[in-house]
């Protein structure tokens, strides 16, 4: 049995360390949830990971809805791009329980793995690894009594977004697809990277395993409803390879959804201006570098607007 058995097999026995940490803050009469450090144990190819996390709870008894979020290259250290706090912010003032767990730091990225160059180390950050966290980060919320465990979503940005498609696809291997049969309730993909292996879904490239895409193969099957938002012009994760996957995946029947901003670029979901890095990885360049990022105030908005009624569909039962 390899370790992707080992690992879906024992995934849902283990309750992540549920450590807790009595971090809790007073809330105040205008903050709407309180704030928790966690800790998840995470386990993929057989080696254990413990997983710092934030954990934010609206005020009451519950039970409240939940959902992970995953963060983006950046990682939750000094550089991250405040992504995954904004949104969980966002999200617990509509009544969910929100986890983020930090799936770098602890692995010896503090500051990301946007420039990092390839190494043995850096395959334990793959998306197929952060899946395992999200699933980790799943099975402590079901541990907790003011969580519904059947109404938990995921959510991530960018290499966040890339690990909440591998999270939420249903695996080819039979053990694996009927593990995480009960999983998540419904997920978004903030302009993730769709030009990627998921599942039955696969691509080709021109050069191997960089520059343009030549040819999509399969359909993306989902294990729950999934909504995808990016920029049109993106280069760092290209809206038409999302585009093809969802349409694809439309046309027989899965629920795949997507929202094409026009005229915005990754990372539309901050206030920063254009900023091209010449040294990020992107395998969607011949050379396999250089992105471009932007806030877009209009995406922004309107995306939160978004997320919130996908959610509030899937999870609360409201449309």
């Amino acid at each position: 049995m390899n370790g992707t058995h080992r690992f879906s097999r024992r995934l849902y026995g283990v309750l992540c360390g549920a450590m807790l940490l009595l971090l809790v803050a007073p809330a105040s009469a205008q903050q709407a949830y309180t704030g928790a450090a966690a800790v998840i144990r995470s386990e993929t190819d057989g080696a254990p990971q413990e997983l710092p996390a934030t954990l934010l709870r609206p005020n009451g008894a519950g039970p409240f809805p939940a959902i992970v979020i995953l963060h983006d290259c950046s990682g939750l250290g000094a550089r991250s791009s405040g992504a995954p706090m904004r949104w969980g912010a966002v999200l617990a003032a509509e009544g969910y329980v929100v986890l983020i767990p930090d799936s770098f730091a602890p692995r010896g990225y503090p500051d990301g793995v946007c420039t990092a160059p390839p190494s043995a180390q850096l395959q334990k950050t793959l998306p197929r690894v952060r899946a395992g966290d999200a699933y980790a980060a799943l099975a402590l919320l079901r541990s907790l009594p003011y969580v519904d465990g059947r109404h938990v979503g995921i959510m991530g940005g960018s290499h966040g977004g890339t690990s909440t498609l591998q999270t939420l696809v249903k695996p080819v291997e039979p053990a694996l697809a009927s593990q995480r049969a009960d999983g998540f309730a419904a997920g978004v993909a903030l302009y993730p990277g769709c030009a990627a292996p998921f599942g039955a879904w696969s691509i080709v490239r021109a050069d191997g395993q960089r520059g343009p895409v030549t040819q999509f193969n399969g359909i993306y099957v989902p294990l729950a409803p999934l909504f995808i938002l990016i920029g049109s012009d993106d280069d760092w994760t290209p809206a038409e390879h999302c585009r093809v996957m969802a349409e694809r995946a439309a046309a027989q029947g899965f629920p795949v959804s997507i929202k094409i901003y026009p005229g915005a670029c990754h990372s539309f979901d901050n206030d920063r201006p254009r900023r091209y890095v010449e040294a990020r990885n992107n395998a969607n360049q011949p050379d396999g570098h250089g992105a471009t990022t932007c806030g877009d105030p209009a995406a922004w908005a309107d995306a939160i607007v978004q997320v919130k009624s996908f959610f509030a569909a899937r999870l609360k039962g409201k449309t």
